[in-house]
Formats: C-alpha cells, structure tokens, sequence
C-alpha cells in the first residue's frame, strides 16, 4: 500500500490540528524510540496525550516560543532558498500516512522530486551557528528524518538549517534500515497500546 498524502489544507490549519489528535507524528518520534533504538521514558505520557487527544478531538500544542513562531514564519523563504540551491519545485504537503489505515504520520516541510523530503529548521543564531561548526545532523532530529523516509517510503531527507546572514547547512540523511526497523515496531507497538487505551477511555464514558 503506498503512501496517502493529505495536500488538501495547509500546515498549522485547523483541519491540520484536528487531523493531528491522538495521531503518533514524525516530529514527536523521540517521545517513543531515541535516536539510539531505545524505548524513549517519554512514550507513557506521549501516549496518554494522544489518547485523550483521540477522545476530545483537540490536539494540545506545547508551547511556542517567540522563537519558534519566527522560525515558522521564515519557513517560506528557507525553502526558497532550498529550491533556487538545488533547481527544483517544492512541493508541500499538510500531512502524509504511511498506508491507509492512517495509524501515524509525518508533516514533512516538502516532497522533494518522486524520492526525496525536506525538513527545515530555523533555530536561534547560537543553534544554527552550532550545526555549523557541526558539520552533521544533530542527533535530536535523527529519529524525525528516519520516520518521515519510513512514512513517505523515500530515499533521502534534506535536512535544512537556516538564519537570515548566515550560510544554510544542508545535510543530506539517507534511509538506516536498522534503525528503521526498531522503529517500524516502536511504532507498531505504541499504536497498538494507544487503540487499546483509547477503548479503555471510551468505556469510561
């Protein structure tokens, strides 16, 4: 079954959020497998959010920095950039599931061609000047790039960091199938547990 991508509304839009509740997403992954394979501490919480989520239909957002909000809104032109870099279209999409039974998803910054996605970040000046001198993709965002390649069924994953007067760092993240292997049953697990607590909810009513 291939993948399902929803490009029918946008990023951050209402229709967005509500698809989002009580759904597992790329950028969470880290709250259920590390990025060394490991069962994160965080999945017993991730799930009971989710799983009330499911139940009242809203998604609970943390909490936004000023910061955050910035580096959402220079998303626009950091895939500009991205797209004059490279000589290619962009194309957005608001979400993309694995395969029809819709069990988790990733919200990838762009598709990238037939076999390619793109995750952007714009982080403050200190950060970016980090991943700079790095040279590497920072581990925090390992786990999101190998979920979002899983989900998508693609290749390779941009990995995009950018502030206004600096350089850009593009890392180019190829698929680790050993990784994605702990990572198709970390999730598989996780959405069993969540179907089951969801019903535990549900009888409650």
């Amino acid at each position: 079954m291939p993948p399902i991508i929803i490009d029918t509304f946008d990023q951050r839009s209402p229709e967005w959020m509500a698809a989002r509740a009580g759904n597992p997403g790329a950028s969470s992954v880290s709250k259920i497998i590390t990025s060394t394979g490991q069962i994160s501490k965080q999945r017993d919480e991730y799930l009971y959010q989710l799983a009330g989520e499911a139940i009242t239909g809203k998604c609970e957002e943390g909490f936004q920095s000023q910061a955050m909000l910035q580096g959402s809104e220079r998303e626009e032109a950091a895939r500009a950039l991205f797209e004059m870099i490279y000589g290619v279209e962009v194309k957005q999409a608001a979400l993309v599931y694995k395969d029809e039974f819709k069990l988790f998803h990733c919200s990838p910054d762009g598709l990238v061609g037939e076999n390619a996605v793109l995750e952007l970040k714009n982080p403050l000046l200190k950060t970016h000047v980090r991943y700079l001198l790095d040279g590497k993709l920072p581990s925090d965002y390992f786990g999101q790039c190998q979920m979002s390649l899983y989900t998508t069924e693609r290749e390779l994953c941009y990995f995009m960091s950018c502030y206004e007067g600096m350089p850009p760092l593009i890392i180019e993240v190829r698929r680790d199938e050993v990784f994605i292997g702990k990572l198709a049953k970390a999730l598989s697990d996780f959405a069993a547990d969540l179907i089951l607590t969801v019903r535990r909810l549900e009888a409650l009513r």
